[in-house]
């Protein structure tokens, strides 16, 4: 049973020439990458390079006090927020009693982190009561229904979105009144005002009188009507006063964009609160043609309160059969309802872009800040560090390597080839993989992430040096060079695989429990040692087997740092055969 093996370990020696070839491949497909994307460079830090920094000020509007418990959960928030997978190195950190004040590398989109940042992000679902163009958009032709919802193969029916700042359709954005007929419209639809009582059970009845939290006493009537015929959302002032200051018990005016123009919307009591959102993912649909869309899972609560109505809102005409998704007070979708949506899952899509469909699910997975802020000051920073103190980093490392290079050539001398072809390598991956990850994942450099790769050069040497002294060790027990290499692999290999998992493990529990500027030295340090793998595995243990076959190290040339006399080498072990007959005298059973 042997021999078979052998003869397999013996095919799998002959084959480094297609582990170098892998890594090299590789490299040139990163290096490739990295030069079409644009970004041949690591994005830097705050402390690097500089960046925006934005100051805001609590208020307490939302009946939460202004204490250092709702300070330090808004922090937290916001700095999940900016900060996405966590590497970003966005710093979100209190001044005083009532300011925060965030930092945002340069490279970032420092637009929509600002947006973002100190974003409420209330979200309701009210039914629509009545909807028209408004502004220009209100003289055009009225767009013609298109589309339905329609329900999906496991059973659980998702709204299409027909109307919206990211919709695709506006088949439910028909205007519903003429302006001639609009306050009769609008007394209308507030007399048949289809939110849900408290008792409601979705049995797709209507409710024969208004909700008494609508507003529906004629004085209210009136007032609604008013601010409803005089909304022009396509005016910037009209948008911002829209649904603003109203509680989620009253019926209000919001105004949403379709592909470009605005409507006006009047829209009755909230029938569920974005609390009840249980969570959201942007996802990108590969079934079918709706692109990015946000899908929602929500509550036991919410999902009972989220059947009634749309059980309610199925048995309306259009566009009372739809519901609108009011985010911060404007509507970014108006899906129609066609049957009760069961199972506590809902999904908005539309004509998403990415970064529209991941903003919002962000906002509402990260939930409601406790207080309101308002900004008080965006400004462009200075780097803190500077480029005197990066050149200083670098040229600290540059010590560090060629310390490592010059120790490596005096006690290793000509293996020290495989160490420095091996830390070239490791260090190309090194920075292609970090240019490619700051426009990937908001990935910046800063002077601890500097750190963590000078690290990483001992830890990178550490696996060489394990791995040529087992080299060494078996050339001391006699063997030669080429079975030595393979002989010393195994055991070098175990030594590596432990002390890389140590030291990535400490990197993760960093990375998780720390916040900042120190987890670009957990992410850098982790990087590196799993880099540090792949070439141990992929790059030094071929290239030595390579190095093997040639004379000036198998023959233990004494500047090829293998030389058998220098290293204390004990003379071969040599089998001799027992003489045969009554000479060879009584055999040991234990022996035998």
């Amino acid at each position: 049973m042997a021999a078979p093996t052998r003869g397999r370990r013996a095919r799998a020696q002959t084959t480094p020439g297609r582990s170098l070839a892998l890594i090299l491949i590789a490299i040139v497909a990163l290096t490739g990458g990295m030069f079409l994307s644009g970004h041949t460079t690591p994005r830097l830090g705050i402390d690097l390079a500089g960046g925006t920094s934005i100051t805001l000020k609590a208020k307490a509007d939302q009946g939460s006090a202004i204490n250092k418990a709702n300070m330090d959960t808004a922090v937290d928030i916001m700095n999940r927020r900016v900060n996405g997978l966590g590497v970003s190195e966005a710093e979100v950190q209190t001044q005083g009693t009532d300011n925060i004040i965030v930092n945002i590398p340069k490279g970032t989109n420092s637009k929509e982190a600002q947006e973002q940042v100190g974003t409420t992000a209330k979200l309701y679902f009210r039914p629509v009561l009545a909807q028209e163009a408004s502004g220009a958009a209100a003289q055009s032709p009225s767009p013609s229904a298109s589309g339905s919802s329609s329900p999906k193969p496991s059973g659980s029916p998702s709204p299409s979105a027909s109307a919206g700042e990211k919709a695709s359709s506006s088949g439910s954005a028909s205007p519903t009144a003429s302006a001639t007929s609009q306050g009769r419209a609008v007394s209308d639809a507030l007399k048949a005002d289809p939110t849900p009582s408290a008792s409601a059970s979705g049995s797709g009845k209507p409710s024969a009188t208004p909700s008494p939290s609508s507003g529906s006493g004629s004085g209210a009537d009136a007032k609604l009507q008013a601010q409803y015929a005089a909304l022009d959302c396509t005016k910037a002032t009209d948008r911002a006063k829209a649904g603003k200051n109203t509680k989620p018990g009253d019926s209000i005016v919001a105004c949403g964009e379709i592909n470009g123009a605005w409507y006006k919307y009047l829209l009755g009591p909230a029938a569920v609160d974005g609390t009840e959102v249980k969570k959201a993912q942007a996802v990108f649909d590969t079934q079918g043609a709706s692109g990015w869309q946000v899908q929602m899972t929500f509550t036991k609560k919410g999902a009972d309160k989220f059947a009634d109505i749309t059980g309610e809102l199925a048995t309306k005409p259009q566009p009372q059969n739809e519901f609108g998704i009011v985010l911060d007070g404007e509507v970014v979708s108006s899906p129609f309802v066609q049957q009760a949506i069961t199972g506590g899952q809902a999904e908005i899509s539309g004509s998403f872009k990415q970064e529209e469909a991941q903003g919002l699910a962000n906002m509402l997975s990260y939930g409601a800040l406790p207080l309101s802020f308002q900004e008080q000051s965006v400004t462009t920073v200075t780097a803190a560090l500077g480029g005197e103190q990066l050149r200083a980093g670098l040229l600290a490392g540059a010590i560090g390597l060629a310390l490592v290079v010059i120790y490596l050539v005096v006690y290793y001398r000509g293996l020290s080839i495989v160490a420095m072809a091996s830390l070239l390598v490791s260090a190309i991956l090194t920075y292609v993989i970090m240019s490619l990850l700051g426009p990937a994942i908001g990935f910046a450099l800063n002077l601890p992430a500097v750190c963590g790769a000078i690290v990483a050069i001992g830890i990178t040497a550490d696996s060489f040096i394990v791995y040529f002294e087992r080299i060494r060790d078996e050339i001391r027990e006699g063997r030669t060079l080429r079975p030595a290499v393979e002989r010393a692999w195994p055991r070098a290999r175990r030594t590596v695989l432990v002390s890389d998992f140590v030291s990535f493990l400490a990197a993760a529990v960093l990375f998780i429990v720390t916040v900042g500027k120190v987890r670009g030295f957990a992410f850098t340090l982790g990087l590196t040692t799993l880099l540090d793998v792949v070439v141990v595995f992929f790059f030094t243990k071929p290239l030595m087997t390579l190095l093997a076959r040639r004379r000036f190290f198998a023959d233990g040339h004494k500047w090829s740092g293998l030389d058998p006399k220098s290293l204390g080498a004990q003379p071969p072990l040599r089998r001799t055969r027992r003489p045969a007959g009554p000479a060879a005298g009584p055999v040991d059973p234990k022996e035998a």
